[in-house]
This record gives structure tokens, sequence and C-alpha cells, in this order.
């Protein structure tokens, strides 16, 4: 080769480094392959009576662990359960039971926790400190033991596991927005609205309130995956969602006896699970980066 066609050659492969370069930036500037993951989890779980290609619940004991499609001649892509109900079906509207603990949870909690946090930060005293030691308390509490007791005397229902999830998702908020209010209400402008003769209802929702929703939203990101883990476990230790109800945590326990014979029985939800919480961990992170104005000066 001579030095014409060496020189050809590095003009060519120089815009194919940029453009790795280029699309690195990108993928590690913008949460893109997080969104995509949270994306199709969404869709799955709201779609799932549509696009799972059978019922959840449905049995057909000759299908018993039937292996994946693309290992044997299998009924099931992903293969068949120990009682040959779908895998990949129950795998599906596993994800609608996650949407649904994780939406009603942290909304609950959401509101719960946001609304202690106002009121300790801007009532300050005696209220403050009753309410920062019960979250010290609740946050040194054994979770996993009142969630199996809850489930010995309520019994494991969904009623359970919701009431469950909103005790540990509501914990997450008040410390940090009462931080957040501590400094607001020392502003300038929470001092006008008491001069102009404001409520402090109105101070805390139309002045206070604002400034912490950035602070909300950060909490809200970092909790969801956190929610979705919680419910997989307690259904794995059989106090979250009963059969034949499919869910993530009790499809990885009820595959766990068949590991060496029919594996993608708990590593598919295994998998679904896994991929879920790191798609919400990383996107809750980016999401902090950007609005975190101190994180956002690091960039």
């Amino acid at each position: 080769m001579n030095a014409e066609q060496t020189a050809g050659v590095a003009v060519q492969s120089a815009p194919t480094q940029r453009q790795r370069l280029t699309l690195w930036y990108i993928l590690r500037r913008w949460p893109i392959l997080p969104v995509i993951l949270i994306a199709i989890l969404v869709t799955l779980g709201l779609g799932a009576n549509w696009i799972a290609p059978n019922d959840p619940i449905d049995q057909s004991l000759p299908d018993r662990n039937a292996r994946p499609l693309y290992q044997d001649d299998s009924p099931y892509l992903f293969g068949g359960d120990h009682v040959g109900r779908d895998v990949l079906s129950r795998v599906i509207h596993g994800a609608r039971v996650s949407l649904s603990v994780m939406a009603v949870a942290l909304s609950a909690g959401m509101l719960i926790g946001t609304g202690l946090g106002l009121w300790a930060g801007y009532a300050g005293g005696f209220v403050d400190e009753v309410i920062m030691r019960i979250v010290d308390i609740w946050m040194g509490f054994p979770f996993l033991l009142l969630a199996l007791v809850a489930a010995i005397i309520f019994g494991a229902s969904f009623s359970t596991i919701m009431v469950l999830m909103i005790l540990v998702a509501w914990v997450s908020f008040p410390r940090n927005v009462r931080a957040d209010v501590l400094v607001l209400k020392e502003s300038n402008f929470v001092a006008f609205a008491r001069i102009s003769g404001a409520s402090t209802t109105r101070i805390l929702f139309r002045h206070i309130f604002p400034g912490t929703i950035g602070t909300i939203t950060v909490i809200s990101s970092l909790s969801v995956g956190n929610l979705i883990l919680y419910e997989a476990t307690l259904s794995f230790l059989g106090a979250g969602i009963p059969a034949p109800t499919p869910s993530w945590g009790n499809m990885v326990a009820e595959g766990r006896d068949y590991l060496q014979t029919a594996w993608w029985t708990s590593v598919i939800p295994g998998t679904a699970l896994f991929l879920t919480v790191m798609a919400l961990n990383f996107f809750g992170d980016w999401l902090r980066d950007r609005l975190d104005p101190r994180l956002r000066q690091l960039g």
C-alpha cells in the first residue's frame, strides 16, 4: 500500500471514529437505552391483554416445562412453567402488576411524605421534631418482618401488598422536602407573602411547594425501582401477590425448584426484573444530575 492509499484509508476512517465518539457522547449524555426499556415496560403493562399471546393463568399439563421455541418445537416462545402456563404471557402481565403497584404506592407515598415534609419544615419546633423522629423510627423498622406478619394476619392479597408498599414509599420524601422548605421559608418572596397577609396554606402551596418539585421528582424516579424490587421480594417470600396472578417475584419463586430442568421459568422473569430496575435507576440518576444545579455544573 502506497502513501496515497494510506492517506485515503485514514480519511475514510476519520469520520467513522468521530461518529463513534459522537454516539458514545450521546449515550452518556442522554438516557436513551433506559428510556427505551421503560417505554417497553409501560407498553407491555398497559397493553398486556392485547400483547400477550396466551392467557397467563391457563394451564396445559402436556406442555409442563416446555422448552423455549428456539430450542425445541414448543408452543411457547419462552417456554412453559411447571403447570404448562406460557412464561412470556405471564412476564407481560407481571409488568402490569409492577406498574400498578408502583403507580398507586408511589402516588400515595409521595402525597403523605411531601405533606409531612412541608409541615415539618414550615412549622419547625415540636412538630418538626415529632415528624422527624417518626421518620427515623420507621426507617429503622424491619420492613420484611412487618410484611410477613401482615401476610400471616391479613393474608397475601393485592390490597395488603399495596398498603405495605405505601408504608415503604412515603419515608423517602419527608426529610428531603423538609430540607428544601427550611431554605425556602427564609426567602424574601416568602417574607413578602407573609407581610401581604397570605395564609399559611397559600404560602406553603403557592410559594414554597413549587420550589420542592425538583426534589420530589428526583426522589420519585429513584424510588420506582426500589418499589418494584420490594414487591418482587415480597412475592418471592409469599407475602406479596398471591398465585395464580402473575408477578415477577412469584414466578421466580415457582421456578426455583426447576432451575436444572427448566431454568427459563425463573431466569426470564428475573431478567425482566433486573433490566427494569436497572433502567429505572439509571434514569433516576440522570434526572438527578439534570435537576440538581450543583451536579449540573460538574458536567
